[in-house]
Order: structure tokens, then sequence, then C-alpha cells
């Protein structure tokens, strides 16, 4: 089972790695469809429950939700589980919005790396400090020099910090169907 994880993980880091890079895919003809506000975000394609509170991907719901330091503690005795979770953003793709991080209430926990199910919709790119409801498969997995060079670039690090990445780390991911941007506090 680990090494079909590992395997769906490095699917999913290739599509992801390959389609951040590519700016002629119908997908930023969708997210231009969908992105066009304010903020430079419409999301008219999207269902909203309040003002402030926006749907991405499939339709869920609030319900059942558990925290992400929940599912850190589920994670220690498993390698995978699928789940719906309530977390903080620290970081979002400043290129397209095609991936994002989540922090445990303890800063000293690490973050949790979020990609959106068949690069099928994007965050957007302006919601650090937000929080999100995510249903999706949570998985354990390790990432790449390249792939974590990549990330960083992405979050628009420093050519040292993106430099100073030299080991792959053993992360938690998950692999998000379905996204609600929760009001802000």
């Amino acid at each position: 089972m680990l090494k079909n994880i590992k395997c769906l993980a490095f699917f999913v880091g290739l599509t992801l790695i390959f389609a951040c890079n590519d700016t002629t895919t119908t997908n930023d003809h969708a997210a231009t469809q969908q992105h066009d506000g304010e903020d430079g975000h419409d999301h008219a394609d999207h269902q909203t429950a309040t003002a402030t509170e926006k749907y991405f991907g499939a339709k869920i719901t609030a319900d059942k939700a558990i925290s992400y330091d929940e599912l850190l503690e589920k994670m220690t005795k498993t390698d995978s589980l699928d789940s719906k979770v309530i977390g903080k953003v620290t970081e979002v793709c400043q290129k397209k919005g095609c991936w994002m991080s989540i922090a445990a209430s303890d800063p000293n926990k690490q973050e949790m790396f979020v990609k959106f199910k068949d690069y099928e919709f994007f965050m957007p790119l302006d919601i650090a400090g937000r929080k999100v409801v995510m249903e999706g498969y949570a998985f354990k997995t390790t990432t790449s020099v390249e792939e974590l060079q990549h990330y960083a670039e992405d979050a628009g690090k420093s050519k040292e910090e993106i430099a100073a990445i030299t080991e792959p780390e053993d992360e938690l991911q998950f692999l998000a169907s379905g996204v609600i941007l929760l009001e802000e506090d």
C-alpha cells in the first residue's frame, strides 16, 4: 500500500510541476475564467454560503471536519486517510494558486502541503491567514529536492533560499477534492 501511495505522490508531484510551469494550458484559461474581481478573483463558478465564504472544486460541507491537529494525531497510526479537515492557510502558490500549506496550532509541528485533485481548481493567491475546510486524502510521502525547490520558487522564495534546499523531506500531504474558504475572523 505504501508503494502505491508513493507512486501516486510521485505522479501528482510531476503533474503539478509541469502544470505550474505550463502557462498555455487550458487550466490557465479556466483559472482566468473563474477569477476576475477586486482581488483578481471572481469565483463566479463557485457557490457561496455567505458573502465571504467561497467554494472550490467539489461541493463539500464543513460537517464533521476535524482540525489539522486531530488529523496529525490520526496520522500517527496510518500512512493515509480519507478525511475532512479544517485548518489555517500559511502559504499559497504565488504563480497560480495550485497548492497551499496548512499550519498546526503548535508552530513546532509540521505544516501540511495541499494539492488539488486533478489540478481542476486553484485557490486565491491572497488567502494566507484564512481558514479553510478541505475534503480529500491525507498521506505521508517523501518529497524530492527538485519538487521542494519548485514549490519554494512558486512561493516566491529567494534564489538563496531555494539553493539551500538540498535534502528530500518526509511530509504529510493532502490531495483535496473540494475546499471551502471560510469567512474571515
